[in-house]
């Protein structure tokens, strides 16, 4: 599994590690570790490069993953790092159920649902980030684009990226410039 993967469509805001990828995302639900956007830009380039690369897969590599991270925080970001509030819900590991979540959000985009046969050939990190998209704390903007990137809908004539009006009134995209062009 490729978990160390920049997706497309947060290629504007992830390609300088400037925001948490969601390969990161996926290794810190899979170690049980909070990081706040606070903490992350205080690491270094290197550290978050080395975050994104290190292999988080199997009960040895979590707790090293854990382990280097909460000592990274404590460096960095000077406070102890804290577990999840909340256990991750793991369902981006059943491959053959599609979610509820993931099936209100694609209808809410106006995109037809993944059926069992497309979320089955998703990877389980393609899987998470379809999940994380359809979460009350997150924009959800990318998860059309996601969808359209992970090959699960190609008719994006029905969808179209939401309009946002500049001070001058000016309609301007809502989405970075590369979702857009998927």
């Amino acid at each position: 599994m490729n978990d160390a993967q920049l997706f497309e469509f947060e290629s504007d805001f992830v390609a300088s590690l400037r925001c948490v990828p969601m390969a990161v995302r996926f290794k810190l639900d899979a170690c049980g570790i909070k990081l706040t956007l606070r903490q992350w830009s205080r690491f270094t380039r290197g550290d978050r490069q080395d975050l994104l690369m290190a292999a988080c897969e199997g009960p040895a590599e979590i707790e090293a993953y854990r382990a280097a991270l909460v000592a990274l925080i404590a460096l960095r970001a000077a406070e102890p790092a804290r577990a999840l509030t909340e256990a991750p819900c793991g369902a981006w590991t059943d491959a053959d159920r599609v979610p509820p979540a993931v099936v209100q959000q694609a209808h809410l985009v106006g995109l037809a649902p993944p059926s069992r046969a497309e979320w089955a050939r998703l990877t389980e990190l393609q899987r998470f980030v379809l999940i994380k998209l359809t979460r009350d704390k997150h924009d959800n903007l990318n998860f059309a684009p996601a969808m359209i990137e992970f090959g699960i809908s190609t008719d994006s004539g029905v969808w179209a990226p939401p309009v946002r009006t500049n001070v001058r009134g000016t309609q301007t995209d809502a989405l970075p410039s590369s979702a857009s062009r998927l």
